[in-house]
């Protein structure tokens, strides 16, 4: 096995095989080099050498080739590079969700040596642990048990009861268990250059870490740490104990009763999830709205139909205290000035997160954090410390598995090629998965007077909608937004059964600049809920409540 030191330019003026070739020649020429790899479409240079001869050197022989060169990285003399599993560079991952993995495999797609170095969740992280794959699947066995008693065909009777949530609670763990194993360990297991350390990695320098007493350096550090439950300072909250999404996720009997403490994402779908299931259940929500970001005719549709389905809805709450009397919790709380309690067996706290930072470091390097302990990175994922990079929720908002992974492997690339690319968070599509499910993407109304941007909505009832008459399901709604000026979308919001199916359509036409009348003018299969779209970006110039299927 052949030791050698590698070092990565940019080459900048190539514009033929030629070009590569007459590079190749001039920096195979430096004394010491071994071998030599350029590509022309990536403009790199990849240099294996024997010793380490100075990068002048090499950018001198770039430059007498006629062009110019910029080195990436050049590696500290001595460190041995496995030639044969084509290791370059190593990155240094802390944190084992998503973001890590996602880092992980674009650095193994670079020829980089990874070591992931994990604390806290199994690997997977929040995501496949305790986040989306439980509570989705939680969500899909609720709705189901729903269902059965709950739909308008006439001449069906049909019923269901819960006979065993131990049941439900066990195919939940194993389906996380499944996915664990395929989409992470078995994925790291087909990556010869990534190792995994379990422990709690601390930064010690801009270049490395230190984990179970062992010193380990990198060419570049990643934090992707990620996040946990926020509890709120709330007087005897601790002493009274409550739930989270990584312990609710986990019980084994259904919840006789349930005060869920936040409106948002987390609180609604498990409010929703565990009052079908047969738990009664109180939100209380301290802003005057659920999802108080959103707007009014959204939120005040979705809390419509959270309360028809016999769930409290309590806004403007201002929780004083929590106390414990034996298996009941009690919540004392204030709204609108009046002194109200509320009782339940059990009490979920979905208040917010809150960054995994602590004994990780980032102090004795004076690292940036915002005002909510969550780490500052510029626009290319670089922290305040040169060479430290972070992805993931560990960095807040927008915390989603997809932008995760995205930030962790565009983190990665820039660690270890010297980019700056950007993120671009154009088009980001969300969904919360209550039923009818809350779906968006770019701006809406306010947000998009904010930007200067003069905008005009369209709101599309679902009973204006054959599929959905079809279903005799109509709760919900269509909105699109577009600019007035260009005809172009800027958002949508959509509250509709499996409305999230939709999003992609208007995050492509709203990326690639696709007008409204574009839309209006494509084909959307019938009885298709994406004939919604259509509808919609028609009722902008006429009234569809008046046109046939076929003229639409």
């Amino acid at each position: 096995m052949k030791e050698t030191i590698t070092t990565q330019f940019e080459i900048q003026g190539m514009t033929c095989d030629h070009c590569t070739d007459s590079v190749r020649r001039a920096l195979s020429q430096v004394e010491g080099v071994d071998r030599v790899e350029v590509s022309l479409t990536e403009e790199r240079a990849m240099v294996w050498s024997k010793g380490d001869p100075p990068a002048g050197d090499l950018l001198g022989a770039i430059q007498k080739a006629g062009f110019e060169g910029r080195v990436l990285n050049s590696p500290a003399p001595g460190r041995s590079v496995d030639d044969g599993d084509k290791t370059r560079r190593h990155l240094i991952v802390m944190g084992g969700g998503s973001a890590a993995f996602a880092a992980a495999i674009r650095a193994s797609d670079l020829g980089a040596r990874v070591t992931i170095i994990n604390d806290g969740l199994p690997i997977g992280g929040t995501c496949v642990n305790v986040g989306c794959v439980p509570s989705k699947t939680l969500l899909r066995a609720a709705e189901a048990h729903h269902r059965a008693a709950h739909h308008n065909f006439k001449g069906i009777d049909s019923k269901s009861r819960v006979s065993d949530f131990s049941a439900i609670m066990a195919q939940k763990k194993s389906l996380v268990g499944k996915l664990r194993t395929s989409k992470y360990e078995d994925v790291v297991a087909g990556l010869p250059n990534v190792t995994i350390i379990p422990g709690r990695a601390r930064l010690i320098s801009p270049t490395a870490a230190q984990v179970n007493g062992q010193r380990i350096e990198g060419d570049g550090i990643l934090i992707a740490t990620g996040a946990r439950p926020g509890v709120p300072a709330i007087p005897n909250l601790e002493k009274s104990g409550y739930l989270t999404n990584e312990t609710a996720y986990e019980l084994e009997e259904l919840p006789e009763s349930l005060i869920v403490l936040g409106g948002r994402y987390v609180g609604l779908e498990t409010a929703q999830m565990f009052a079908r299931l047969g738990s009664r259940v109180t939100v209380l929500q301290r802003s005057e709205r659920i999802l108080p970001t959103e707007s009014s005719d959204l939120t005040q549709a979705l809390t419509g139909f959270l309360r028809e389905e016999g769930i409290s809805v309590l806004t403007g709450v201002s929780v004083r205290r929590v106390l414990r009397a034996g298996d009941t919790v009690k919540v004392e709380a204030s709204i609108e000035g009046r002194d109200q309690s509320f009782e339940a067996t059990h009490l979920l706290v979905a208040t917010g997160r809150s960054p995994n930072t602590k004994d990780t470091g980032l102090e004795s390097l004076n690292m940036s954090l915002d005002p909510g302990g969550f780490i500052k990175v510029s626009e290319s994922l670089e922290t305040s410390v040169g060479g430290i990079y972070a992805a993931g929720d560990v960095i807040g908002q927008p915390m989603f598995v997809y932008t995760a992974a995205y930030e962790g492997a565009l983190a990665a690339e820039n660690a270890l090629t010297g980019k700056k690319t950007p993120r671009d968070y154009t088009a980001l599509p969300w969904v919360l998965f209550t039923d009818p499910q809350v779906a968006g993407v770019g701006m809406d109304e306010r947000q998009a007077a904010e930007q200067g941007i003069d905008a005009e909505s369209r709101s599309l009832t679902l009973d204006l909608v054959s599929r959905s008459l079809a279903a005799r399901d109509t709760r919900g709604f269509i909105k699109l937004i577009r600019n007035r000026e260009t005809d172009r979308l800027v958002g949508a919001r959509i509250l509709a059964p499996e409305g999230a199916e939709l999003l992609m359509e208007i995050s492509l036409a709203i990326k690639f600049g696709i007008t409204v009348e574009q839309i209006a003018r494509s084909f959307h299969p019938y009885l298709t809920l994406f004939e919604g779209i259509k509808l919609a970006a028609i009722s902008f110039k006429k009234d569809v409540g008046k046109l046939s299927c076929c003229a639409a």
